[in-house]
């Protein structure tokens, strides 16, 4: 709209400047026109006087004037600048002629007594020449010319006034198709509540009051949705629990940064067999088993108020009981427990989970909190199958909790070693033809002094943590190859677990080399699994294992394949007897085209430098079919078979 009396107000400003331009052009024409005919007529008058005689015609002379001339002004002077004659006195030109002619008879006379005939008369003209003709010439044209700017000024804007009305009236009209259009696509009925819109403004903008009252419906809707989208990003899609990110903004708000004055218990339950479940039993297994963990929680948790749970990651979970003092605590622990252990025994499991608890009050940082219950989930691991333990304020003075978690597995660690609570389990390895080498995988499950089974994963990560991984390993083949010959398993072939830091370990080597030798023949039917990310990080040292091993008759195997990133070069001068594929390469196999590309590719090679392929996670009839058809050497996992003791 700015624009467009910006535009006008030019046109007018330029139409007007250009009729005054023009106007003075035709002023300073019509003077210039007047000038030059008032001096060629004053030429010719002025040598028709001086050619004048007194005997000659004066009425002829004053009568060709009148003819030839139109004059505003005629005044007639003697030689002594006397005025003979003027017509200014009389009305109209036609008038003085006579009057002209008499003047000029009487005058006659007296130049002729005075100068004689023929002398010259003396007479002196002013005139005035009567332009009316030109005038009128040059005021119509002025006019017709000022029309002409007008109408080329106007012209322009009347066209632009229509053709903007005319884009106004199908932008309107398009507008209005558009959102009928756009309202109609969302509401199938088509009816919108139009009582907010004002009458008079509904009768001049009804699509504009349409769209408005849609895009407000509109806004909410999104609004709604942005939430939802919230609470989806905030939700654990296996257990529909809040996730971390929830738990942590939640903590923060009710606690660490609450204006009122709180207190409560946060406790963490840690699924200690997921990593187990996860590999031999395959992913989905694992995703039911954190499912019934999240539902014991949630039933334990029901009878306090104000209780919240949350997946903070792919095991632990973290429950906060508001309001809710430590003491009281010891009852959800118990009640944990007692709900795991009886799950425990419908799933074959040798421990389910085990719970730290802690106390919190307001303005309690996050971080350090997290950090004792982790200290309190080590303790819990470490006294008893399913068990729990509360990490008192008096027992995190001075960092002493750490330490002291630290030192109640290294007591545990230390009864198993000198102990031997071990218990022996079995996996076979199914060949997929007649050819194929495979054999049986030995797991190890470690005990407390009460019989109860330990989380293995926690129980090796403690291991390294303090050292004692060799010894454990250490351990675990003693046991092994006593239960071989006392069983008279020689027939068979075994596969043992050997941790990457032992194989690394020049004194676990020299010690297992001569282990080795002492049964030769027992040597001869073992195989030694290192993971593959293990080998890595020294490859040198790797190398001297592998050939030792070699040298003493027995094979190695390279576990969870296809994890790292080894180069063929890395592959070719290990020399495995065997690589054994990672299960994440094995989930979901039948559907998951790059899988079986590269599960091809890896067999392929394999075979042409001699080593055997097998699978493990195997969960289906649908994985075992594909891996036959890849042409793997052998598969392993809960549908070939369950692990059972020795």
């Amino acid at each position: 709209m700015a624009g467009l009396t910006r535009f006008i107000t030019i046109q007018v400003f330029f139409c007007v400047l250009a009729t005054a331009l023009t106007g003075y052009m035709l002023n300073s024409a019509l003077q210039q026109y007047a000038n030059s005919q008032q001096l060629k007529a004053q030429r010719a008058i002025d040598l028709e006087l001086t050619q004048l005689k007194p005997d000659e015609d004066i009425e002829a002379f004053a009568k060709n004037i009148k003819l030839q001339y139109s004059l505003d002004k005629l005044v007639i002077k003697d030689k002594e600048n006397e005025t003979i004659f003027s017509n200014q006195g009389n009305q109209g030109n036609q008038d003085y002629l006579p009057v002209l002619v008499k003047k000029l008879q009487e005058y006659q006379p007296f130049i002729r007594s005075q100068h004689g005939a023929g002398s010259d008369l003396g007479l002196k003209i002013e005139f005035t020449l009567r332009l009316e003709q030109a005038a009128e010439i040059v005021q119509n044209a002025f006019l017709i010319l000022f029309l002409v700017i007008l109408v080329l000024t106007l012209v322009p804007f009347i066209t632009l006034k229509l053709t903007l009305l005319q884009a106004s009236n199908k932008v309107g009209d398009a507008i209005s198709n558009m959102v009928d259009k756009y309202i109609e696509s969302d509401n199938k009925d088509g009816k919108l509540d139009s009582s907010i819109a004002d009458g008079t403004i509904s009768n001049i903008f009804p699509s504009i009051v349409r769209l408005n009252t849609f895009l407000k419906r509109k806004q909410k809707d999104i609004e709604s949705s942005a939430l939802d989208i919230k609470r989806e990003a905030y939700k654990d899609t296996v257990t529909g629990l809040g996730n971390r990110n929830l738990f942590i903004e939640h903590y923060e708000h009710q606690v660490e940064n609450a204006e009122k004055p709180c207190f409560g218990t946060l406790a963490v339950v840690r699924c200690t067999e997921l990593s187990l479940i996860n590999q031999t039993r395959g992913y989905q297994q694992g995703d039911e088993y954190i499912k019934d963990v999240s539902e014991l929680i949630t039933q334990a948790i029901g009878t306090y108020s104000g209780s919240s749970s949350y997946r903070l990651n792919s095991s632990d979970f973290a429950i906060l009981l508001m309001n809710v003092p430590i003491k009281e605590a010891e009852k959800l622990g118990d009640v944990l427990q007692s709900k795991f252990t009886e799950f425990q025994q419908h799933v074959e499991l040798t421990s389910v989970a085990n719970t730290g608890i802690v106390s919190f009050e307001t303005g309690k940082p996050l971080s350090p909190l997290l950090a004792q219950v982790d200290t309190a989930l080590s303790m819990a691991q470490s006294k008893t199958t399913n068990g729990y333990h509360i990490q008192k304020e008096s027992d995190i003075l001075d960092n002493v909790s750490a330490s002291f978690g630290n030192q109640n597995w290294r007591q545990v660690i230390d009864d198993v070693l000198n102990n031997s609570r071990i218990q022996l389990m079995i996996q076979t390895i199914m060949p997929t033809s007649r050819s194929a080498k495979a054999y049986s995988e030995i797991f190890a499950r470690f005990k407390t002094s009460e019989d109860h089974i330990l989380p293995t994963s926690s129980f090796l990560a403690m291991s390294e943590k303090l050292n004692q991984h060799a010894h454990v390993d250490r351990l675990v083949i003693e046991e092994a190859i006593n239960a071989i010959k006392t069983r008279n398993l020689n027939d068979q072939f075994f596969g043992l677990n050997v941790s990457a830091k032992s194989a690394h370990d020049e004194q676990f080597s020299i010690w297992l080399e001569r282990r080795l030798l002492k049964d030769n023949a027992i040597a001869a039917k073992l195989i030694f699994e290192v993971s593959e990310f293990g080998l890595q990080q020294n490859v040198k040292a790797s190398k001297r294992f592998i050939d030792m091993i070699h040298r003493v008759g027995a094979r190695i195997t390279v576990e969870r394949f296809g994890v790292g990133l080894t180069s063929f070069k890395f592959f070719r001068d290990l020399k495995p007897d065997f690589i054994k594929m990672d299960a994440t390469y094995t989930r979901g196999l039948e559907e998951d085209k790059n899988n079986q590309y590269f599960m091809r590719l890896m067999v392929d090679l394999a075979h042409r430098i001699g080593v055997t392929v097998l699978a493990e996670g195997v969960e289906s009839q649908e994985e075992k079919h594909i891996i036959e058809q890849l042409c793997l050497d052998g598969a392993q996992g809960y549908y070939i078979e369950k692990p059972k003791e020795i």
